[in-house]
């Protein structure tokens, strides 16, 4: 069967994380991973045979090569990739244990990607044969231009027919070019028809508040019904979302964290199971192998949201046991957790 394809928009970097769960002042090396939001989703996807195509900008430099050849490597298309540009972002990446959270140092000021302008990449091209566009709100936070550039393909995407998916990703280190972020969120985000966000990221881009809940105190206590407000909050903002979805974490410690997802129709609210990962290895692109797993769940099992929310929920509950930024796990992996074997046992 000839899928059409997905494509994702945003900034892969380098990341450089001391050794185990050193500290910054005690690493003597760094660990390697070129990431980021947007292709963490795509190598998802490339690994559950869907095709996708990746669109960033990158330096026309060696690191810039070994970010295009870890794409390369995972199945993911880079024909749209645009060069140009002085440096490759980097973050640092401090990995937290128990009582002490994980850190996140930016380096990425002047990246390729931060200095994007829109008419460089033909979204028209890009476009063609496609079902899927996904951005997240990273994409804008990082620079004007890149924000304008976000804006043009969704235009582009939302003129041809393309399905655009979100995530709406707050990062409350970023939007320092003085943007205003409510305006150009809420504008991006009315193009879009599924929204993923937790209420950090609605309280935090458009001032929507969950009735009764303050998730910074509730740890393990997070309820899906307190986020039935949320949802409705945004499909009244947002007309287009036919679906608003987020995922619950419940951080009991740094290492040990409750998971779950729920998913609002506009009529019904789905609720995941709640898994329980006692042992994180890695959570960052959590969110991404969602997001990767849902679109994949939403292409596969249109008329079936419950199967496409608790396929996205156990492909992401697996991430937080794989290093690194993005989800290298099979189709057969997620279907066996869905259907109930969380024994980690060794298969021979």
């Amino acid at each position: 069967m000839n899928m059409k394809k997905v494509v994702t928009f945003g900034e892969i970097m380098l990341r450089l994380a001391p050794p185990e769960f050193l500290r910054f002042s005690q690493a003597n090396s760094f660990d390697v991973v070129y990431g980021g939001g947007e292709s963490n989703v795509a190598v998802s996807l490339a690994n559950y045979g869907v095709p996708v195509e990746f669109v960033t900008r990158l330096p026309k430099n060696d690191i810039g090569q070994c970010a295009l050849m870890e794409m390369r490597k995972r199945n993911v298309g880079t024909q749209h990739i645009i060069q140009g540009g002085a440096r490759l972002g980097i973050y640092f990446l401090e990995t937290g244990a128990v009582s002490r959270g994980s850190k996140v140092v930016y380096d990425r000021a002047h990246s390729a990607m931060s200095e994007i302008q829109p008419g460089m990449v033909n979204w028209k091209e890009v476009f063609q044969e496609a079902q899927w566009f996904h951005w997240t709100g990273i994409t804008p936070a990082i620079s004007q231009s890149a924000a304008d550039a976000c804006l043009e393909a969704v235009k582009v995407a939302s003129e041809m027919g393309v399905t655009i998916s979100t995530d709406l990703n707050y990062r409350a280190k970023l939007w320092k070019y003085g943007g205003d972020r409510e305006k150009i969120m809420t504008e991006l985000t009315s193009y879009c028809d599924i929204i993923l966000g937790n209420e950090e990221d609605a309280e935090m881009h458009f001032g929507i508040e969950p009735e009764g809940l303050d998730i910074t105190t509730q740890g393990e206590q997070v309820k899906a019904a307190a986020f039935l407000s949320v949802c409705q909050q945004m499909q009244k903002k947002f007309p287009k979302a036919k679906k608003v979805i987020t995922t619950l974490r419940g951080s009991i410690s740094a290492s040990h964290n409750t998971w779950a997802g729920v998913l609002y129709d506009g009529k019904t609210m789905y609720e995941s199971a709640q898994y329980q990962i006692t042992h994180i290895v890695d959570r960052v692109g959590g969110g991404d192998s969602f997001m990767g797993a849902l679109i994949y769940g939403l292409i596969h099992y249109p008329k079936d949201d419950q199967n496409a929310l608790d396929y996205a929920v156990a492909a992401s509950c697996l991430k937080h046991t794989i290093k690194g930024d993005a989800n290298l796990v099979t189709i057969e992996e997620i279907e066996k957790l869905m259907g109930g074997d969380a024994s980690g046992r060794v298969a021979r």
